[in-house]
């Protein structure tokens, strides 16, 4: 792997970086500390840095030259609502709150790229650094384009990455155009009749209209979409009763929908609907239904795609980049600023050694960063930059 000895001079305090920001772990639009850290690093290191973005959102920035050309570089800083089990020094010291998913490397990465493109400026025009909050779940990508974002810091392309435990360090997965999933999820409350459990035949049993349901649901994906298109829908939820004895009033149904391109999920969103209120209807009860669109699918520009995908290989040669990975079920909300502004976002691998070895999932409370990765994963942002925006003038 070619990282740069410079980053790699700094290996031991991205780590302490990394893993300061592990123990402290903020939830979304909370990260006050996180975000006052980053802020703090990036004007120690030269850049203008704005704060205050979708609440807790920073940016900062690097002129170098007049060139108008303006690249993006985006890492997420929250952490998720869970417990964490391991027992390292650097564990949450915040009870229900971790750094399940890698956002405190992500983090970290993203420090040490503007305060290596700080000090060497081997390039000409505009860098801005993204320190996003609240990706688990509210949508800080959202807001923070919402905002203004890249009306306020204009951006040519932009790009991301995320740690992916299943692929060993010193490798990159990436596709052209849809390479995420978008997300939506759904609350039908079924309302019945109440009843004695040993009287059902004077009631509406919303138990068994929620059974149906449930059942009928699962012939959405089979029966009314093309096996070509890739989508899930999961019901994870059945809440209803009190009693053993009692036949309750209602019952609630929750879940998730996931798909690759918006008019598959809209079409599951319409199915699930009708499959829910008309099944109500069939045994006298009535299904109400919330179901809401969450982020969109993530769209890789193919340009920007292939570019990303040759400073990678460029890093650790093509045979470790691979350029058609798999569609992945998951979601991000780096998708709205892909709908914003052409760009990518790359998978990079950190199964291997290190503390945790990469050896458990994202969102598992067994989870951490491997800290193996750190200073390729700032290579790589440095490379993009100036790969994009050039060499400066003799």
């Amino acid at each position: 792997m070619k990282i740069d000895p410079i980053i790699a001079g700094w290996h031991e305090e991205m780590t302490a970086v990394r893993r300061d920001i592990h123990a402290h772990p903020e939830l979304a639009f909370e990260e006050e500390r996180t975000s006052a850290i980053v802020a703090e690093k990036l004007r120690s290191y030269g850049c203008e840095v704005t704060t205050g973005i979708a609440k807790t959102g920073v940016v900062g920035t690097i002129r170098v030259g007049n060139s108008p050309n303006s690249i993006g570089l985006r890492a997420d800083m929250d952490a998720l609502p869970m417990e964490e089990t391991n027992t390292f020094a650097h564990r949450s010291t915040h009870k229900g709150k971790m750094h399940g998913c890698g956002h405190d490397g992500h983090t970290a990465m993203l420090l040490t790229a503007a305060r290596y493109l700080a000090e060497t400026r081997k390039f000409q025009g505009t860098v801005h650094f993204i320190f996003q909050p609240a990706e688990e779940g509210p949508g800080g990508g959202r807001v923070m384009v919402e905002e203004g974002l890249f009306q306020k810091f204009p951006c040519d392309s932009v790009f991301g990455m995320h740690n992916r435990p299943s692929l060993p360090v010193g490798k990159f997965q990436i596709r052209p155009g849809p390479m995420m999933a978008g997300a939506g999820s759904f609350d039908i409350t079924i309302k019945g009749k109440g009843a004695h459990g040993a009287r059902p035949e004077s009631g509406i049993d919303p138990v068994v209209v929620a059974s149906h349901i449930v059942t009928a649901a699962q012939t959405i994906r089979s029966r009314t979409l093309s096996p070509h298109d890739p989508a899930v829908l999961s019901i994870t939820q059945i809440h209803a009763g009190d009693a053993y004895n009692v036949i309750p009033e209602t019952a609630v149904l929750r879940g998730t929908i996931r798909a690759f391109k918006p008019e598959v999920m809209q079409t599951l969103m319409r199915s699930l609907e009708r499959v829910a209120t008309q099944i109500a209807g069939a045994y006298g009860a009535t299904a109400v239904c919330d179901i809401r669109q969450g982020y969109p699918p993530l769209v890789n520009n193919p340009d920007e795609t292939n570019f990303i995908a040759d400073v990678a290989a460029s890093l650790v040669g093509e045979e470790n980049v691979n350029r058609n990975g798999a569609l992945v079920m998951g979601s991000e909300d780096f998708s709205y600023m892909l709908n914003a502004v052409p760009g990518a976002f790359i998978l990079t691998g950190q199964g291997g050694s290190g503390d945790s070895g990469g050896s458990c999932e994202v969102h598992n409370p067994g989870y951490d960063f491997n800290d193996e990765v750190l200073p390729l994963g700032a290579t790589l942002f440095a490379r993009l930059v100036e790969a994009k925006l050039g060499q400066p003038a003799a």
